[in-house]
């Protein structure tokens, strides 16, 4: 069965229509057999994703410290679809995809001390942030998580992805009046496929945002989204991008060279 295809051109209603109401497998299930997915540390976020990626078809592992603990396994038991719990070296070791759902500095170990990656996908979904002496967040790395991530694993395929949303949005896409956008940096354009057509599959709008270097403004993002909370106002915002074609029109002009990955750019659903 062909995979469905959002135009950006469609009503951004009606896309989250079709993409709520189209079984999880005809936008992006994964092929037989099913892959294995590790979520990596079972908070906010590893409870948010890890059910969605079971819906999804893919065999969810839980990558815990101890994964007899009474809150890990009320997840796994939540997460259904046949879903387990297991250190987060064993969780690692048979996936397909790592989905590092762990907090700075925690981090700093969690990534370093996993196993051999080689070729696995890794999604990074951290925000190494603090709270400034103004009460507002600031960045605690010069570059970004995903980028000291791939340095850590250099054979693996590090995608920034979810770092700029809420967990309850993954959770429920519903709970929010509208679309909500994915940006989701790279330098691989396959993973950066794989990682949207997940995306989209929960319900989000996951949008090419460059390579990984870029990871750094992503993470910047996330920055942004804390401030309505940082200020304890009583209605926070997500982020969603508006489609629009306008620069189309300045592609034949020499204001800038063509990007070096112009020729195999992501196809994103």
């Amino acid at each position: 069965m062909k995979m469905l295809n959002i135009k950006a051109g469609f009503c951004p209603a009606v896309v989250m229509a079709i993409v709520m109401a189209c079984p999880a497998w005809v936008i992006a299930g994964p092929q037989e057999p099913a892959e294995t997915v590790a979520i990596i540390g079972t908070g906010y976020m590893g409870g948010a994703l890890g059910p969605r990626f079971a819906e999804l078809g893919y065999r969810v592992i839980y990558g815990v410290r101890e994964p007899g603990r009474a809150s890990v396994t009320e997840l796994v038991a939540r997460t259904g679809h046949g879903a387990t719990a297991a250190t987060q070296q064993a969780a690692a070791a048979p996936a397909d995809v790592v989905v590092l759902a762990v907090g700075w500095p925690a981090m700093i170990e969690v990534a370093q001390n996993l196993g051999n990656l080689d070729g696995k996908l890794i999604i990074d979904v951290s925000d190494p942030m603090v709270q400034g002496d103004d009460g507002y967040a600031e960045r605690t790395v010069e570059t970004s998580s995903a980028e000291l991530i791939q340095g850590w694993n250099p054979g693996a395929t590090v995608v920034k992805a979810f770092n700029t949303l809420g967990y309850f949005v993954i959770a429920d896409p519903s709970s929010v009046d509208g679309p909500v956008t994915v940006p989701l940096a790279a330098d691989d354009p396959r993973a950066k496929e794989r990682v949207a057509h997940m995306v989209a599959a929960m319900g989000l709008v996951p949008v090419d945002a460059g390579p990984l270097r870029f990871a750094h403004e992503l993470e910047g993002m996330a920055l942004i989204y804390m401030v309505p909370l940082d200020q304890r106002r009583e209605q926070e915002w997500e982020f969603y991008f508006r489609p629009s074609t306008h620069w189309r029109a300045i592609w034949e002009d020499d204001w800038s060279v063509p990007v070096k990955d112009a020729g195999h750019l992501a196809e994103i659903p």
